[in-house]
C-alpha cells in the first residue's frame, strides 16, 4: 500500500490495494489511519468492485448504516447519487440531521459523464485550527439545529418539474428530523476539533436569523477556502472514502443534461461531543432504524 498526499490540508490516493472484504486485518488499519490523517482518501482502477464487494469491504472499515433515514426506495444497501434525483450541488456533511453522525462514506463511480461532474472536499479540521482566537472561541461556544427540511437535494428538487425529483423530495421529508449539535466538536478517534456546519444547519440556539446567516457564512467561508479543499477528478473504476466526521464535499454541477450515477455505503458514527463535554440532543426523530452508534 503506497500513499500519495494531494494537499497540505486534505486528500491523499492510496495506490496497490486491491478493495474488498478479503484484505488483510492490517492492511484495512492502514486505510483507516490514512484516513484519520487525510480525511478523504482516492482508489483509482477498482473495476472490480460492485455492490456486493463494496459493501464488504465497508463492513472490514465499520458498520454500515441503512442507506438513508428517510430515502428507501432506492435500494438496501447502496444510496445512489442520480443525477435523475438529485445533484448534491451545495456544501454539507451527510446526514447531520440526526443525532449519530456517520462516521464516514464510501463512494463508487458507476455511470460519469465526458465531461464535469467532479467532486470536492473540505477539512472542516483545517478551517478550526485556522480561526482566530476570538472567532473560535465564539465557534465553541455555539450550538446548531439541523433538519432534513433544509437538505440540499430537497432544495434542488423544488427548482425541477420532473416528477421524478418531486418524488424524491417528498420521500425526503416524510419523516421529519431535527438535532442540535454543537458547531465545535471533538474528533472522538484524532482528539481534533472540527466545524460542524453544512446546509443542513438552519439555525443556531439563542441567536436571531440575521445573526445565524452571518456568523454562519463566517465559518462556511472558512471551511471552503481553497487552501482547505480538493477536488476529485473521478474516473471509471474510482473510489473515494472521507471521514464525514471532519469535513464537507459538494458534486460540482457542470456536466448539463448527461447522466451522472454513484453509489455510496455509510458507516455508523458517534453522537459528536461539544468542547465542553456536552453531547447533541435530539429534537424531533427517532434514527435507531437508520444507524447504531458506533462506540
Amino acid at each position: 500500500m503506497k500513499t500519495v498526499k494531494l494537499g497540505a490540508n486534505i486528500g491523499a490516493r492510496i495506490d496497490d490495494v486491491r478493495l474488498g472484504g478479503d484484505l488483510p486485518s492490517h492492511v484495512v488499519a492502514d486505510i483507516n489511519d490514512a484516513l484519520l490523517e487525510h480525511e478523504v482518501v482516492f482508489f483509482r482502477g477498482q473495476h472490480h468492485v460492485d455492490e456486493k464487494v463494496q459493501y464488504a469491504f465497508a463492513e472490514r472499515l465499520g458498520i454500515p448504516t441503512t442507506p438513508h433515514p428517510t430515502v428507501r426506495s432506492r435500494g438496501t444497501r447502496t444510496l445512489a447519487t442520480d443525477s435523475t434525483y438529485d445533484k448534491a450541488d451545495s456544501w454539507h456533511t451527510d446526514v447531520t440531521f440526526v443525532d449519530r453522525i456517520p462516521k464516514a462514506s464510501i463512494l463508487r463511480a458507476v455511470t460519469l459523464p465526458a465531461y464535469g461532474g467532479t467532486t470536492t472536499w473540505a477539512s472542516t479540521t483545517a478551517a478550526y485550527e485556522q480561526l482566530p482566537p476570538a472567532i473560535a472561541a465564539l465557534a465553541d461556544s455555539l450550538w446548531a439545529v439541523h433538519t432534513n427540511v433544509y437538505d440540499y437535494a430537497a432544495v434542488a428538487a423544488e427548482k425541477s418539474v420532473s416528477s421524478s425529483a418531486q418524488r424524491y423530495r417528498e420521500e425526503f421529508r416524510s419523516e421529519y428530523f431535527e438535532t442540535e449539535h454543537p458547531v465545535v466538536r471533538v474528533h472522538p478517534e484524532t482528539g481534533k476539533r472540527s466545524i460542524v456546519l453544512g446546509h443542513f444547519a438552519k439555525s443556531f440556539t439563542g441567536l436571531s436569523s440575521k445573526e445565524f446567516r452571518a456568523i454562519f457564512e463566517l465559518l462556511q467561508d472558512r471551511v471552503t477556502r481553497l487552501e482547505n479543499t480538493i477536488r476529485w477528478s473521478w474516473e471509471p473504476g474510482d473510489i473515494a472514502i472521507w471521514d464525514n466526521r471532519s469535513t464537507q464535499h459538494y458534486a460540482v454541477s457542470d456536466y448539463d443534461d448527461q447522466y451522472r450515477r454513484l453509489e455510496r455505503i455509510t458507516l455508523a458514527g458517534d453522537v459528536p461531543v461539544s468542547v465542553h463535554g456536552e453531547y447533541s440532543r435530539v429534537v424531533a426523530g427517532d434514527a435507531s432504524g437508520y444507524s447504531a452508534i458506533a462506540s
